[in-house]
């Protein structure tokens, strides 16, 4: 007996292509603090110079949002506790923003909170995240530190640029609506270490080596950028991918060639004069002409390919 097809709804689909489309370009200015706590230095170093466009399906752009929509349920349950939370910053009226490494490192705080229970008087960076019900028995028994090292990072990095000493961690098991909070105190140490690499990577003109050769390693299958590392898939053309661009200061990028600053629109368009990084090249390099603007590989069918100048 033939199978039924499966049930269509234009209804579903055309709410899932919204999301698509409002989903923006998928490169982020900065590095950011939620993934600074990821091992592979080299999948942080793509991030940052906009290698592969992250794109994802209408179905988990919206569970990205249901994550933020509970973050305000969170807050609610908070405040009805007793905890005075500030959700804005009340100098500036918008989300908590903590930069550093000149402004091409950050992220922005869910919340800052006194009058947690545990300890009334001291103020806390708040964090809050949902988890399957997997997820969700594995930060109940190894706690965040263990099962969620990056939260764990992003949290020390929030305290080391605020000032605070505590961050409280309050999780969702989305299945169930069980609740997990845990405090967590301020290591310095850890601070520093996450600053310095995260200033390592900004400060790379190349990729960082890959955490495994192995394309079957189970950290490069769940990466999105395993075409690119593994499948020799090319990276995106603009600013951040060419050699000639650099990080400057207050989170903006010096072009050589046109001696002048870029903005995060301008980093975007690229421009005629585009040379890709050569560890971007899956090939060799074997001759240049900086005067003419080209770069010439050879590939690894033998074939020759010049980057830049006529190729333009």
């Amino acid at each position: 007996m033939a199978l039924l097809p499966k049930p269509h709804s234009p209804t579903v689909e055309a709410i899932l292509t919204a999301y698509e489309a409002d989903a923006g370009s998928g490169f982020r200015p900065h590095l950011g603090a939620s993934l600074i706590g990821k091992e592979c230095e080299r999948s942080l170093w793509l991030d940052f110079r906009w290698t592969v466009r992250a794109s994802f399906g209408g179905r988990m752009l919206r569970l990205f949002e249901t994550g933020q929509l509970e973050e305000t349920r969170l807050i609610r349950n908070l405040r009805r506790i007793g905890v005075t939370v500030l959700d804005v910053d009340p100098h500036t009226g918008r989300q908590w923003r903590v930069e550093s490494c000149n402004g091409h490192f950050g992220g922005s705080l869910d919340a800052a909170a006194v009058g947690v229970p545990e300890a009334p008087k001291t103020w806390h960076v708040c964090e809050f995240k949902t988890h399957n019900a997997a997820s969700f028995a594995e930060l109940r028994k190894e706690g965040v530190k263990k099962s969620k090292p990056q939260h764990y990072a992003q949290m020390q990095i929030y305290m080391h640029l605020t000032g605070m000493s505590r961050a409280l961690y309050l999780a969702v098991n989305k299945d169930t609506d069980h609740l997990y909070s845990e405090r967590l105190h301020a290591d310095e140490a850890d601070g520093l270490r996450l600053i310095a690499k995260a200033e390592r990577i900004i400060r790379a003109d190349r990729p960082p080596a890959r955490i495994s050769s192995d394309p079957s390693w189970y950290q490069c299958r769940m990466c999105h950028h395993y075409p690119l590392c593994h499948e020799d898939f090319p990276a995106q053309r603009n600013c951040r991918t060419c050699l000639h661009a650099t990080p400057a200061e207050i989170g903006l990028w010096l072009c050589a060639p046109a001696e002048r600053l870029m903005a995060i629109d301008a980093q975007k368009e690229g421009c005629s004069r585009h040379l890709f990084i050569p560890d971007l090249v899956d090939g060799e390099q074997i001759d240049a002409d900086p005067a003419a603007g080209w770069v010439e590989y050879r590939l690894p069918d033998g074939s020759l390919w010049r980057d830049g100048g006529a190729a333009c």
